[in-house]
């Protein structure tokens, strides 16, 4: 057997290399979440699971398509019913279905693409029939109607619509200022109110108890008063039963002297005092006690007979020493 030459060493590698990329182009693998879709000669053939596969060598190929969910963010600018331009931002999580892989590949050469055409022609189908603040009371009503338009459109291209989320409402810088201020005022006038019926209350709490307080100081007087009736009373009693021959005139003679030596006292002890008293003779206690008697004597006949008026007594006048 003769030895090969250099021209068919060279033939022989050639042979192998080609071989060798042969195998490499047949084998290939899927990765779970993708389908494989296999062409031969440019026309569809079949679709490939997960897993090991072969290919005819040098006339399928194949090409994979991704069955992981994915996400479409779309900002949508509009207007409202009450004429408030505000942006919308959507976001669509979508899925390849595993049934329909041959639709999703083949129909649509941009599928993000549409699903943002679709929603912006869904957004501006609801949001301009309602006034901003309905807007935002019904997001959830959006998210649900744009789900429900894409799905019915976009599952005859092979894709399941998961959730379509109304995330946000941006209004304009200005318009939001606005509806801030409004807030803010609708929060000031309720708390000016709650402040009102605070002080209300307080007054009328206040009102109460200076009224309850002077009932009893007035009870406190009518007390004081009637303890210093029968104290009176029970010393006339004891000074008429100690010194014999004694009157009533007597006994009040001496608390009114008693009386006005203490106030004599007070006045003089008083630091920073004003006061004057007048009269201010010990004499003058005689003559208010004859005014008092007189007009003590002038009262009991006026309850014996109404019909008597008694005279008035003239003030004693004394000049102040």
């Amino acid at each position: 057997m003769e030895p090969l030459t250099t021209v068919g060493l060279v033939l022989l590698a050639i042979i192998l290399i080609f071989v060798l990329i042969t195998l490499v182009k047949t084998m290939y693998t899927v990765r779970t979440y993708t389908a494989g879709v296999v062409e031969r000669f440019g026309k569809f053939n079949r679709i490939a699971q997960p897993g090991l596969h072969f290919l005819v060598p040098w006339c399928e190929t194949v090409r994979f398509m991704d069955l992981q969910i994915r996400q479409a963010d779309v900002n949508v600018e509009t207007k409202s019913k009450d004429n408030v331009f505000v942006t919308i931002p959507v976001s669509v999580q979508y899925q390849v279905l595993p049934d329909k892989v041959f639709e999703a590949y083949y129909k649509l050469s941009s599928p993000q693409k549409q699903i943002e055409s679709y929603v912006f022609n869904s957004i501006l189908g609801h949001v301009p029939t309602l006034t901003l603040d309905e807007a935002f009371e019904q997001q959830a009503q959006i998210s649900a109607a744009v789900k429900r338009e894409l799905d019915a459109v976009m599952s005859e291209f092979g894709y399941n619509i998961l959730k379509a989320l109304v995330t946000d409402m941006v209004p304009d810088a200005k318009v939001k200022a606005a509806m801030n201020d409004i807030n803010a005022a609708q929060r000031e006038q309720t708390a000016a109110q709650a402040r009102g019926e605070a002080e209300k209350i307080l007054k009328v709490k206040q009102a109460e108890a200076e009224a309850q307080s002077k009932a009893l100081q007035g009870e406190g007087v009518a007390k004081q008063r009637q303890a210093i009736i029968q104290g009176l009373q029970a010393s006339v009693e004891q000074f008429q039963t100690a010194v014999e021959g004694s009157t009533a005139r007597d006994v009040m003679s001496m608390v009114l002297l008693t009386q006005y030596f203490d106030t004599l006292r007070d006045i003089g002890t008083a630091g920073r005092s004003n006061t004057i008293l007048l009269p201010n003779n010990p004499g003058a206690v005689n003559d208010l006690l004859t005014q008092i008697m007189a007009g003590l004597g002038a009262q009991s006949s006026f309850d014996g007979n109404s019909a008597a008026i008694p005279r008035p007594v003239a003030p004693t006048t004394t000049t102040p020493r």
